[in-house]
């Protein structure tokens, strides 16, 4: 199992103990019978899936599983994108497009026993087309732009491929429980209906919702990923044919460094979380400001605990994700950005000032595209920051103080390991720099001034003595 997905308990912690209750009960009577059943037949991905399962169930069984469960429902069309835009055009419905990423199924967020089991978000569902995709191969990035360090991401659409909303945030590896909530999703379907049903009248506020093409059209044309069809290849080896999510992110990340030219800014750290500029925004709700961080941009603003955000640079918003769109398109460079809010009964309009290199703010370690440039970088090192009593117990003066947490030992991710360097290794300077605080900070400098083949030396702490060690900028 990848390292970035939650374990069980990580999933449901001690503060959703109902939800745990309700899991673990249906998941006992499940076992008892057969193997994890119709937990997907609603098309989301579950929990139900924990280690047992996935034991017996490989991956590929996984993946053709999933399709004979969700097809057996009648409930979802899958994977045909086509078939849902003529089901909207005769209905006049809106769809909703799950994209989700198999067979990682403890990655997702939402469980599926807990989703069909709500009334409300059930009754919202029945009033879209509904469709499920699980790879990305074909898939129109002109239409489908999100952040796809996720493997769960929810559009609301129109039939002519006007996006109304986007569901789906992530911040961490493992935890979620702050990004998304069913009732967050409910508002978002909720919000959806209602710009789709003033449409076409809002359709100049919705533009911003579709982004600027890409370097490709869809997946399978970026030079990475040539070797993959352009639909699932269910007649073979499926899961082999499949291009995962992240694996979009990564293609458009090595388009430009095998060219021999720094990765973009705004490839480099995409969608900002809301929290990267002081907003921690209530997943409950569509946007709702939680808390404000002290001295942010946010703060700096004005926003305040209750604020309702309404709109930015225009385009309404329905959810967090809709945020981080929105956030996505403002450039590296900085921007003032303008946002409708609502406090209590009065609405306004907040200026939101964004310098040059505010993308820096958000951390992408935790993303999965994240390992290339570990790769790239470090040759396969994983660095994780010491807090401060590790830094006083060891008597560190440099403000750089990071911890080998893993170092690959397979191809080009073993070219630290082949260097000398261990885990537990403290780096203190990289590239005479010991002012890179975050391993994101070692990626955005090797970024900025090395190339593939370029040399580094870095300094290490092993046992109180340092050494140095110089390796080559991987491709």
């Amino acid at each position: 199992m990848p390292d970035w997905c939650p374990s069980f308990s990580e999933a449901f912690p001690a503060a959703s103990l109902p939800a745990r209750r309700v899991f673990m009960s249906r998941l006992q009577r499940l076992r008892a019978v057969a193997l994890i059943p119709a937990l997907l037949s609603t098309g989301f991905a579950s929990f139900a899936s924990v280690d047992e399962a996935v034991a017996k169930e490989d991956r590929e069984t996984i993946v053709r599983n999933d399709r004979e469960r969700v097809l057996a429902t009648g409930y979802w069309i899958y994977n045909d994108l086509n078939a849902a835009y003529e089901q909207a055009r005769q209905t006049g419905k809106p769809i909703l497009v799950v994209l989700r990423c198999l067979p990682c199924e403890e990655c997702v967020k939402l469980d599926d026993d807990l989703v069909e089991s709500d009334p409300e978000l059930k009754r919202l569902l029945d009033q879209y087309i509904r469709v499920r995709v699980v790879g990305t191969n074909g898939l129109d990035l002109n239409v489908f732009q999100y952040d796809t360090d996720q493997s769960f991401a929810v559009f609301m659409l129109n039939a002519d491929k006007t996006v109304y909303g986007r569901f789906g945030t992530r911040s961490h590896r493992t935890e979620w429980l702050g990004d998304v909530s069913l009732e967050g999703m409910a508002a978002a379907l909720r919000e959806s209906l209602k710009l789709h049903k003033a449409y076409p009248a809002n359709r100049k506020s919705l533009a911003g919702k579709t982004g600027a093409p890409l370097e490709f059209a869809s997946p399978e044309k970026y030079p990475t990923l040539t070797d993959r069809p352009d639909h699932l290849d269910y007649s073979g080896q499926v899961t082999k044919s499949c291009i995962h999510c992240h694996q979009i992110g990564e293609a458009r990340r090595d388009y430009y460094w095998q060219k021999g030219q720094s990765i973009p800014e705004e490839v480099l750290h995409p969608y900002p979380h809301p929290k990267s500029i002081g907003l921690v925004l209530d997943a409950r709700f569509p946007a709702r400001v939680k808390s404000v961080a002290k001295d942010s941009a946010a703060a700096k603003a004005g926003f305040q605990v209750g604020d309702d955000l309404l709109s930015i640079q225009s385009q309404p918003l329905v959810s967090m994700a809709d945020v981080q769109w929105a956030l996505n398109q403002i450039p590296a460079k900085g921007a003032e950005v303008d946002v409708q809010t609502k406090r209590g009964d009065q609405t306004q309009t907040i200026t939101l000032s964004l310098p040059e290199g505010w993308r820096r703010w958000d951390d992408p370690s935790w993303r999965v595209s994240s390992w290339m440039m570990r790769r790239i970088a470090g040759g396969g090192m994983r660095l994780l920051p010491l807090d401060e009593s590790e830094r006083q117990k060891l008597d560190l003066r440099s403000p750089m103080a990071l911890r080998v947490a893993n170092v690959g030992k397979y191809g080009l991710h073993a070219t630290a390991h082949k260097a000398g360097v261990r885990v537990d290794d403290i780096l203190i300077e990289f590239d005479g720099q010991s002012d890179l605080i975050r391993e994101a900070d070692v990626f955005d400098h090797v970024n900025e001034k090395f190339r593939p083949g370029d040399r580094v030396q870095m300094k290490f702490l092993r046992d109180g003595r340092e050494r140095t060690v110089e390796i080559p900028i991987q491709k």
